[in-house]
């Protein structure tokens, strides 16, 4: 069992990322577990059809301690299985609690058990590493394997780079690696060109790079990933390669994160400065 992490900056589109490489493993036979690590409960809504969730913390206030593995996981596209984390009331208390708590009850309700014959495990995390919680998958070694949502906009790849040194951090007493970085296009100038060498300055790969197209807001307006909502189209393709790519990765690495004046001097490089 691979037991993967998504992170990057908040809003460069972790959550649809992670959903359609999710359909593109699941496509292949592959059985995923999805855990949702965000407060707003929304990394499994395409794989479920946009059908609510409750999220682990919910289910555990209403039912008390007494509570079952069905009762926080719900099977999704091609048998995916979907959890959230879910978090606090707003304005009270830590988010990160969320994922803390979903995770442990997890291991004590079996769903990692050899079993459930799980081949990934991916978790949908916040890019806030700052935060105790949200660093929890790497940080006591729940997740062995991240790759980094980025695009070609600056404080993207000043994220990643952050991300990169909380990697290095935790790489220090256990077993977790990059596996590279995803460029979620955002059509900046040379950002191809651009996010190629921001990955080789961290010591690691451009694993993928997913091209801007409406469809993906297209299918998740229909709440579906693009794999299921258009399977012909050439972004469902796109996924299929990144599926396909992480698949078969065996480039894990402990980043190599840049100074702040490296990573400026990559961008007026490559002319986003200019």
């Amino acid at each position: 069992m691979r037991k993967i992490a998504i992170y990057g900056k908040g809003g460069i589109g972790k959550s649809t990322t992670t959903q359609n490489t999710v359909a593109g493993l699941a496509e292949m036979g592959k059985k995923v577990m999805v855990v949702g690590c965000d407060p707003k409960a929304d990394s499994t809504r395409l794989l479920l059809g946009g059908l609510h969730q409750e999220t682990v913390l919910d289910t555990l206030r209403n039912e008390g301690e007494d509570v079952e593995l069905e009762d926080i996981r719900k099977p999704g596209y091609r048998n995916t299985i979907c959890v959230e984390s879910g978090g606090p009331e707003p304005g009270v208390g830590c988010a990160g609690r969320g994922i803390i708590t979903s995770i442990n009850l997890l291991e004590q309700l079996g769903a990692y058990a050899p079993k459930e014959a799980l081949d990934y495990v991916f978790y949908d995390v916040l890019g806030d590493v700052v935060c105790g919680g949200f660093a929890m998958p790497i940080r006591e070694g729940k997740a062995e394997e991240i790759y980094i949502v980025c695009s070609g906009e600056m404080m993207a790849m000043y994220a990643a780079n952050n991300i990169s040194k909380g990697i290095v951090k935790f790489a220090e007493g256990g077993t977790v690696r990059l596996g590279g970085i995803i460029c979620n296009s955002r059509k900046v100038d040379n950002e191809l060109a651009m996010m190629d060498a921001f990955a080789k300055k961290l010591g690691t790969q451009l694993i993928h790079f997913v091209p801007r197209d409406n469809m993906v807001q297209k299918a998740e307006i229909n709440r579906k990933t693009v794999i299921e909502f258009d399977p012909a189209h050439v972004q469902a393709e796109e996924y299929r390669q990144l599926a396909r790519k992480i698949d078969g990765n065996k480039m894990l690495v402990v980043p190599k994160p840049m100074t702040t004046e490296e990573l400026e001097s990559l961008l007026i490089e490559y002319g986003i400065a200019n």
